[in-house]
């Protein structure tokens, strides 16, 4: 069992001072990917920023990496190429995840400060190296288990909307079922009253 509040890991509203009333964080792994272009489409079309979280493999020259800053949205760390960092050693922990943020700080010109670990899976060694790079560890609240409803989309709308809360981080991938149903997702999020925040940068 883990320290949540003194290990300073960023999973929900008790993390940062909110301006607005229902606030929650949108939050995507796994990218950048093809889907890239349609999805900041998506949210540009409705005022929303989000933070992306990228693996050094899929930093592709094509991606539109620049635009994403450009439309105010945040991207921060998920490892080299998302290996369960618990079964790496601490060594390799660090390499891992310094040459992640170096390689998308090199890409952004810009300090990152968050970073997801593969599969919310970490350990104290992680919590080491995080802290000794100045990097925050950005875990979840509320899954949308987008990667396993290829087939049901539209559940992952039921299981966002009917799980998130005021101050949730909520979780998404950036994949072709996710890209179907963000228009309907964000239009409910905001019937229900939520408005779109970040954390600070």
């Amino acid at each position: 069992m883990y320290d949540w509040e003194h290990k300073e890991i960023w999973t929900n509203k008790h993390k940062w001072d909110k301006q607005r009333s229902k606030s929650i964080i949108l939050t995507f792994d796994d990218g950048p990917s093809s889907v890239l272009v349609p999805l900041l489409d998506i949210l540009k079309k409705h005022d929303v920023q989000a933070l992306f979280f990228w693996q050094s493999r899929l930093l592709h020259k094509n991606r539109p990496c620049k635009r994403v800053l450009e439309e105010g949205h945040m991207i921060g760390g998920h490892s080299l190429r998302h290996r369960d960092l618990t079964r790496l050693s601490r060594y390799d922990q660090h390499q891992d995840i310094q040459n992640n943020i170096k390689h998308l700080e090199s890409l952004t010109g810009q300090k990152i400060k968050y970073f997801r670990p593969p599969f919310g899976q970490f350990n104290e060694d992680t919590l080491h190296v995080l802290k000794e790079l100045d990097v925050v560890p950005f875990l979840w609240e509320v899954a949308g288990l987008d990667w396993e409803l290829k087939n049901n989309p539209n559940q992952i709308v039921h299981n966002i909307v009917n799980h998130a809360e005021d101050g949730s981080v909520i979780l998404l991938h950036e994949l072709k079922q996710t890209l179907m149903i963000m228009d309907d997702l964000i239009y409910e999020l905001k019937k229900e009253g939520y408005q779109f925040i970040l954390p600070p940068k």
